[in-house]
Order: structure tokens, then C-alpha cells, then sequence
């Protein structure tokens, strides 16, 4: 006597595959659907501007000097006390640790801020 064997079900890969398609498609048509800008809108270009800091920023320099106003801050809670805002901005250099950052982020918290913001470059193309 002969046994049959049984044969598996096939997988149903060509399911997948329409389906991927399909979601393919559906993204194609959709990202074309989108307006696009003008073609003759000229944008502004901010990477050529001379940087000014703001009058209520504190610059924190890579070495961890930090100056507010073009003078040199040496002690936070003295900083903290000439602010009429209790909000604070730090303009931190890009190479500044994170740690020392977050230490004076701390130190300014303790000394009363309830809120801290930091500027940070950012640049479209």
C-alpha cells in the first residue's frame, strides 16, 4: 500500500506582493497629490547672516565661560537674580559638553527658573 503525501499549502506570497504593491502605489500618488511651493519663490538665506545674541540670552562657550549681554557670568545665581523673566535662554557652543550643559541647566533651575530654552541652529535646504 502507497501512502500519499500530503502536499503543504503554499505560502501566500503573491498576496504580500500585490499587496505591497498596492501600498507602493497608494504612497506614489499620495506624495504627488501634495501642493508643492511655487517654483518662483525664492527663499531667504540665513547661512551668510551675521549672528546677534539675543539681549536676554546666556552664551555658554565651549571652554564652559558663559556672558550675558557681552559680560562675563561667573555666578549663576547672580544672573539668575538681574533676570525680570523667570524664563532663560541659553545659547550653548556646538561643542560644549553635554554634561556641563545639563550642570548649568540644573544650577539655573536651583536658582529659580522655571523655564530653560535653548537656541540651536537650524538651516533648510
Amino acid at each position: 500500500m502507497k501512502r500519499r503525501h500530503r502536499r503543504s499549502k503554499p505560502e501566500p506570497t503573491i498576496a504580500l506582493i500585490n499587496i505591497v504593491f498596492l501600498m507602493l502605489i497608494f504612497f506614489l500618488i499620495a506624495g504627488t497629490l501634495a501642493q508643492s511651493i511655487d517654483n518662483t519663490l525664492k527663499l531667504v538665506r540665513t547661512s551668510n547672516l551675521d549672528t546677534v545674541t539675543p539681549p536676554d540670552g546666556l552664551v555658554i562657550h565651549a571652554d564652559g565661560r558663559m556672558q550675558a549681554g557681552g559680560l562675563d557670568v561667573i555666578d549663576l545665581d547672580t544672573f539668575f537674580a538681574m533676570q525680570d523673566d523667570p524664563n532663560v535662554r541659553l545659547i550653548p557652543d556646538r561643542t560644549l559638553p553635554a554634561k556641563t550643559l545639563l550642570q548649568i541647566s540644573a544650577d539655573l533651575y536651583a536658582a529659580g527658573a522655571e523655564t530653560i530654552l535653548i537656541a540651536t541652529e537650524r538651516e533648510v535646504q
